[in-house]
């Protein structure tokens, strides 16, 4: 058994707010059991969900150019698929819609079909509140405030195994998103240097996090914990002996240097361990565009080029992963087909989101998307929603994890698929 010292400083673990259902977290268990790194765990497919924060203008991002309406709507904000002067195209998709220019690494993964966009998703609560929005989307619940857990956290109740790693649901923030809350376990990771972990389970953790080091030490040498947590242990063991600063991304993958970029490489990491990660989480912010939106230059610009480099990194980064990952990135509402005044829009409803995946129906744009009229237009101002988001994550779900479960997953949804998933 490991001394009091060589627990303290090995990797230097800090733990904020942990602990599991009926004891003090499990996999701090036998802590010093066995110095033996286990073999990996076996790979397993792995959803990668980026959560857009603030609410992306799907308008923007992949435009229907062909819509005059939208012109007009938009004089200082419509975007052209034609060449003309100095500015710079959308990216002409189809004939109808066009991705944003900045969005140019998307291009040849929509090409390769690896990559679908769905249009016109959103949630049927009308609400244009931020945090209502996010919490009905992240809940999956649109119409039920009151739920407890979140959809991703459910999702990992119906993975279906005898036993989960520490490292099977991993969000990259600094606080646990609501997408995780629930009893089955998740992490919160801010730093894979710092190593700085929290972990949601039962009303124990507050005081945990409150203990030193010393005291958690003692509680974990008692054999008060679990016996189920040598496993998980060791694969704690596996991440504090990797070389995570100094990590050289694979194929060439350049990450942008930003809080988005920086998840993801994390991210890439732990999946090439092969430490058991099926569900991942990661956050992009700034989306809130009421002023100075910008066209091909501005805050969109940057947050679109942010977005969809910080993605292509990663794909191109896991190399031979790709196969067991899919990435999905979601927001909670659109933005006004109408500019304002201040060179922005204002909260709206749908938007869009992006699938890649080598199992996606990529290379379309899926959804029913109306001319849009103020007649077609939901209280005559918005792109309506015309596919509820839960039709889109839970078939995503379902077809690259593996979960038919759609009663428990998204509770009181009974609507349809629109074949954005192979097979």
């Amino acid at each position: 058994m490991v001394s009091r010292r060589g627990f303290l400083k090995s990797g230097g673990l800090a733990l904020l707010g942990v602990g599991l259902m009926g004891g003090i977290p499990g996999f701090l268990a036998e802590a010093a059991a066995s110095e033996k790194i286990i073999a990996p765990y076996k790979k397993r497919k792995t959803l990668i969900c980026i959560f857009q924060r603030g609410a992306m203008d799907g308008l923007m991002a992949v435009t229907p150019f062909t819509d005059e309406y939208l012109k007009t709507a938009r004089p200082n904000l419509f975007m052209s698929a034609a060449k003309s002067g100095n500015s710079t195209p959308l990216i002409d998709l189809d004939g109808r819609f066009g991705l944003h220019p900045s969005m140019k690494a998307f291009e040849p993964m929509f090409r390769e079909k690896r990559l679908g966009i769905v249009h016109g998703i959103g949630s049927p609560n009308t609400t244009r509140s931020h945090f209502d929005a996010q919490d009905y989307m992240e809940s999956g619940t649109p119409f039920n405030k009151g739920t407890a857990s979140g959809w991703l956290n459910r999702a990992v109740g119906l993975l279906g195994h005898d036993a989960l790693t520490p490292f099977t649901a991993v969000s990259m923030t600094s606080a646990m998103p609501r997408s995780f809350y629930g009893d089955n376990p998740s992490v919160s990771i801010s730093n894979l240097q710092d190593f700085a972990i929290q972990m949601r389970g039962n009303p124990m953790g507050a005081n945990l996090a409150a203990k030193s080091f010393e005291d958690l030490y003692d509680q974990t040498a008692s054999g008060l914990l679990k016996e189920t947590g040598k496993e998980s242990f060791e694969a704690v063991k596996m991440l504090q002996k990797t070389n995570i600063k100094n990590y050289t991304p694979a194929n060439n993958a350049v990450y942008p240097n930003s809080a988005l970029g920086n998840s993801l490489k994390q991210i890439a990491q732990l999946v090439k361990m092969d430490v058991g990660l099926e569900v991942a989480f990661a956050e992009s912010n700034g989306w809130d565009t009421h002023f100075n939106q910008g066209t091909e230059n501005g805050i969109f610009a940057r947050n679109v080029a942010d977005l969809s480099n910080s993605v292509t990194a990663l794909w191109t980064d896991l190399g031979a992963y790709q196969d067991d990952v899919t990435i999905m990135t979601m927001t909670e509402f659109g933005r006004t087909v109408h500019q304002n005044g201040t060179g922005g829009t204002d909260h709206g409803r749908a938007s869009c989101n992006f699938i890649l995946g080598n199992d996606i129906n990529g290379g379309l744009v899926h959804g029913d998307i109306k001319p849009l009229a103020v007649d077609n237009l939901e209280d005559g101002r918005d792109l309506a929603v015309s596919t509820d988001f839960r039709s889109v994550f839970s078939e995503v779900a379902d077809k690259h994890l593996s979960i038919n479960n759609d009663h428990v997953l998204f509770p009181d949804w009974k609507g349809d698929r629109i074949g954005v998933m192979l097979g």
